[in-house]
């Protein structure tokens, strides 16, 4: 992590809302989602915001060796918006603390706001973090091998 790593780092990223993101395209599978209106998805806002978050602070990262990963989400969605529109994500690093940080955010379509809340995101060197994915991947498969699974 640099130094300029600090509270107060603003960003603000413009995304227009494609026809594959409604909420009907989040999780093809389910019945239920597929009969819902063609809006966009909370799934796909959350992402959104997190996408927005990672170019906030990717400049004060060593990165690519240093990422960050979700590890909390706060939002409220608070209107639908249909595909075509532009969003507005707004986002403020309000805290660091070591690896951890808190943003505020905020997104809004062009005619009501969309969400606002808070985003948790950590630090992470992406190949320990890696090693123990693939370690956690090994040990269940062995678990499952072991049972007759």
């Amino acid at each position: 992590m640099k130094a300029s790593l600090q509270p107060g780092i603003r960003y603000e990223h413009k995304f227009t809302i494609p026809l594959s993101k409604p909420v009907p395209a989040l999780y093809p599978e389910a019945e239920e989602f597929l009969m819902m209106s063609d809006v966009f998805a909370t799934g796909f806002l959350v992402g959104l915001i997190e996408w927005t978050c990672i170019r906030a602070i990717n400049p004060h990262l060593d990165w690519p060796q240093e990422q960050t990963i979700g590890t909390h989400i706060d939002v409220s969605h608070e209107a639908a918006t249909p595909p075509g529109f532009e969003v507005t994500v707004s986002v403020e690093l309000i805290a660091v603390n070591g690896r951890e940080l808190t943003f505020s955010v905020g997104t809004h379509d062009g005619v009501d706001l969309i969400s606002q809340g808070r985003h948790e995101r950590y630090v992470i060197d992406k190949a320990q973090f890696d090693v123990r994915v693939g370690r956690k991947r090994d040990d269940a498969r062995s678990k499952n091998e072991d049972s007759g699974q």
